[in-house]
């Protein structure tokens, strides 16, 4: 079955269209429309078009991975456009400077200029823009999807509303101030003209400079009925992916296709040495073998024969410096202990109130797995010199220029389709699949289909970083902390990822490039966000041989357990409720505390005594507040989390359906990663070989949880990494109180003390 990509080929609301070509661009122009109308379709800008049919299609340049892009920007331009959302469809945007992800080039700028970061700190900078802008830069990570394109959506969509109604006007001899949009119509008195009739006359006209922005924002307030509130917006996507003729990476198609699978050696820097190709030889369906340096590939007829000739081939790889989670624990515990550290933050004068610590905890945290549903995918084709990808990619851009580079060939010459990712978890960031697919279907000569398995995407995957911390303070006999320090031990993982997307370096070489550096963004949200007169945040750099990655919720995953464990340790130390604690300290930080007061309500906190199974932790991530209460409950089998309760402001809700979405799978995402997710090495081989060895939760394990939405006027965050961080320090804190036992090691369970 051949593959096409159609506007309506991935997300459609309810309507379906057709036909013609009339283009024009607003704002700033350039070279050639981003965006390519269809047969009757009329271009708005980068983003819109609008078909002989009514139907409105709004571009995404950000990559659909399950956290509802698809349908928060779309939203967001069915709003201010007064569009009818049931003719509202959506296709993926071309790699573009018209795109650009302004907020997150500047958030990376140590990842792209460390050097000299504080020159583009900042989204308006100049140069964030110009760096985005000729790099093509529309990543998709850390949250930044409303903050970076919620103002050029609103834009887009007030200018062709304006258009739309000079072309009503010019029909009714009116002027067009006095027209409205609603529901996919121009309207005057008791006059209307639907958006298909006035399209292609509305896109000759000239458009209104500033845009006539609506006085509101696409918002939706907290409901009482929770879960059971209507929806407004319903996701552009859940049709298909319920009907199953949604479309991820592997699930592509194309006359000729074959399918590979492959073999990749242990961490890190393996060398093919020797495989039996003769032991393949007479399998039915077998189409060819491709030898890489550091992997093997059999190419086959279905994926199954593929995967089949590999086994039989099997194939011996050599590693210099072999990864073992004993070597790692040893290099991070004498770091930890011994080495020099960075100043990350600091405020006060911790060395002068602190000559002596009257408490310090250790903590730690194993390598984690992203352990996505959708294992890396991608399609390649090669023909008449160009080659044709359909990849899911966070960083289409790099991707596209790393393979360009690996096959030698102008960037101009590699065509990405993009596909959505089922799941991601920023995994999708990387794309070593990408380059060898492309080697292979050039080898081949025939369009291939790369999927890894279970097994290689736990072998040749790069997990979040392993984590050594030790936390220290001074505390009046009444529990108040004077002085605060939080010494983390970890590799400068964020800066060695950089060093790959943007230098297209290998791990290992990457892992060289940032010898020995400090890294801020390897410590975010480590620090605490109490009023405490002296603290300082330090960062010891470890060089270890495995490569780390980003992850979901990222260094905030981890530094939320140490800073949130501390602080239960130092009120069950001076005999301290934690809540009333924590509050004491929250002054200057009114909103998180609003969180903690509802989050105890939801929960009907109960003081967190000894035997309530009941713990709490709280967290912010940039401008997004969220406390949570765990309770965990002795079994006959253990002990089980029943339930997570949790308070969650992010300023302006887009849409309530999804942001609950984003927080519950975030929830249970940071339970996966509390309860289990972690990797043993053992001669750069991973304990986990399978997905049922990750020790995640089964749909029967998950608790019950409870979310309510504090009411803020405050910029739209992104919800989807505020549950991660919040869940471990929460379930640790409701171990205690169930057990009596400290756990602090993440995975939870895995050590005590």
């Amino acid at each position: 079955m051949s593959f096409t990509v159609t506007r309506r080929g991935l997300l459609i609301g309810a309507a379906a269209g057709g036909g013609l070509l009339v283009a024009f661009a607003l704002g700033r122009h350039h070279s050639s429309p981003p965006l390519e109308p269809g047969r009757d379709e009329v271009a708005f800008d980068a983003w819109i078009k609008i078909a002989s049919d009514g139907v409105v299609t709004v571009a995404v340049p950000q990559l659909e991975m399950g956290q509802g892009v698809t349908t928060i920007l779309p939203q967001v331009v069915a709003f201010e456009l007064g569009a009818d959302w049931r003719q509202i469809a959506v296709e993926p945007a071309p790699v573009s400077g018209a795109y650009a992800n302004l907020p997150l080039a500047a958030e990376w700028a140590p990842l792209w200029m460390p050097l000299a970061s504080g020159l583009a700190d900042e989204a308006d900078d100049v140069l964030v823009r110009r760096f985005a802008e000729a790099q093509r830069f529309i990543a998709t990570a850390d949250g930044t999807s409303l903050a970076a394109f919620e103002l050029p959506c609103r834009e887009a969509a007030a200018s062709a509303r304006a258009m739309l109604a000079m072309a009503a006007a010019d029909r009714w001899d009116v002027a067009w101030e006095e027209c409205e949009a609603a529901n996919g119509f121009i309207l005057h008195e008791k006059k209307r003209l639907s958006f298909a009739e006035l399209a292609r006359a509305a896109a000759e006209q000239s458009p209104p400079d500033p845009p006539p922005l609506r006085t509101e924002t696409a918002a939706e307030l907290p409901s009482d009925m929770g879960s059971e509130a209507e929806i407004a917006y319903p996701r552009l996507d859940l049709p298909a992916k319920v009907d199953g003729s949604y479309l991820f990476a592997g699930d592509v198609r194309l006359p000729g296709m074959v399918f590979a699978a492959i073999r990749h050696g242990p961490l890190d820097e393996a060398e093919l040495t020797r495989f039996d190709a003769s032991a393949a030889k007479g399998l039915r369906g077998l189409v060819g073998v491709v030898k890489g340096k550091r992997w093997l590939a059999a190419v086959g007829e279905s994926w199954w024969i593929a995967e089949q000739a590999l086994a039989r081939m099997a194939p011996r790889f050599r590693v210099e410096r072999p990864v073992s989670s004993i070597a790692i624990e040893q290099a991070l515990d004498t770091a930890l202990r011994h080495a020099d550290a960075e100043r990350i933050a600091e405020t006060g004068d911790v060395d002068g109130a602190m000559p002596k610590p009257t408490m310090a905890a250790r903590y730690d945290v194993a390598p984690a797995l992203h352990a996505t549903l959708e294992t890396a995918s991608a399609t390649a084709r090669l023909r008449d010199g160009k080659l044709e990808l359909w990849l899911a990619a966070q960083a289409p851009e790099q991707a596209r220029r790393a393979v360009a580079e690996a096959l030698d060939l102008s960037e101009r010459e590699v065509i990405l389709y993009p596909m959505a990712a089922g799941g991601s978890f920023d995994r999708r960031l990387e794309h070593d699949h990408a380059i060898e697919v492309a080697l292979i279907a050039r080898e081949i000569g025939r369009p291939v289909q790369l999927i890894w398995s279970r097994w290689q995407e736990h072998l040749a995957g790069r997990p979040r970083t392993p984590v050594a911390a030790l936390l220290t303070a001074r505390a009046l006999p009444d529990g108040t902390i004077t002085a605060w320090r939080s010494r983390i031990a970890c590799p400068p993982t964020a800066r060695e990822f950089g060093e790959r997307l943007f230098g297209n370096r290998t791990s290992w070489s990457a892992i060289d490039a940032v010898e020995g550096e400090g890294d801020a963004m390897a410590l975010a949200g480590g620090f605490p966000p109490y009023a405490i007169g002296n603290v300082v945040l330090e960062h010891v750099p470890v060089t270890l041989r495995l490569p780390t990655a980003r992850m979901r919720g990222n260094a905030h995953g981890y530094t939320a357990f140490f800073t949130e464990s501390f602080i239960d340790e130092l009120a069950t130390r001076h005999r301290r409720e934690p809540l009333s604690y924590r509050m004491q300290m929250l002054g200057g930080d009114l909103r998180l505390a609003q969180c903690l007061q509802h989050a105890a309500r939801l929960a009907d906190w109960g003081g967190g005594v000894e035997q309530s199974g009941q713990g709490l932790a709280c967290h912010r991530i940039g401008e997004g507040r969220i406390a949570a209460i765990a309770t965990a409950n002795r079994t006959e089998s253990g002990v089980r989390v029943s339930k997570i309760d949790v308070a969650v402001d992010i300023g302006r809700i887009v849409n309530l359906d999804i942001a609950r979405q984003q927080i519950e799978g975030g929830l249970l995402f940071g339970l996966g990663l509390a309860l289990g997710c972690s990797a043993d090495y053992a001669r750069g081989v991973p304990s986990p070989a399978r997905y049922g060895e990750l020790g995640l939760p089964a749909l029967a394990d998950v608790p019950e949880i409870g979310v309510e939405f504090i009411r803020s006027d405050a910029q739209p965050i992104d919800p989807g990494e505020l549950g991660v961080a919040v869940v471990a320090p929460a379930v640790a804190n409701a171990l205690f109180s169930a057990t009596g036992l400290r756990f602090r090691r993440l995975p939870l369970l895995s050590g005590m003390i």
